[in-house]
């Protein structure tokens, strides 16, 4: 890469409602934050990643419609949100596992600096953040 180009701090891709999405979207944010230099925190954002994307086809994404994953670099690159948006209707929160599933949001919340859920017309928009630095523990 050409040391004097400038990186756009905003991707966006929509995915359609197909579980090869997922990888496909993992793909797509590994190529960002390699570019970024989010290296050091690659493993927590892929796997975050994953989670929101699949908890947005298992729950948030109607038939016929899909999802976008937007990456922004924040505080002047020192932070990177990672936001997925779908057209479904509910509040994802922490839940108790029922021993199959509903560990996502429990993983995310593990791992990320920070996460919530914004509100989007239609929908929702459910995002995490992560530092360059240290892990800094969970604040929702």
């Amino acid at each position: 890469m050409n040391e004097t180009m400038q990186l756009s701090p905003l991707r966006e891709r929509f995915y359609r409602r197909e579980h090869r999405s997922v990888p496909a979207a993992r793909e797509f944010v590994r190529e960002a934050v390699t570019d970024w230099g989010f290296g050091v925190r690659l493993d927590d954002v892929l796997l975050c990643t994953s989670e929101l994307a699949t908890n947005a086809l298992a729950h948030g994404v109607p038939p016929g419609r899909g999802y976008l994953v937007r990456l922004l670099l924040e505080e002047g690159g020192a932070a990177l949100r990672v936001e997925v948006h779908d057209s479904g209707s509910g509040q994802p929160g922490v839940r108790e596992s029922d021993g199959e599933s509903g560990r996502g949001l429990l993983l995310v919340e593990a791992v990320a600096d920070r996460w919530g859920v914004g509100e989007r017309s239609p929908g929702k928009v459910v995002w995490c953040m992560f530092g360059r630095g240290c892990f800094a523990g969970s604040v929702n």
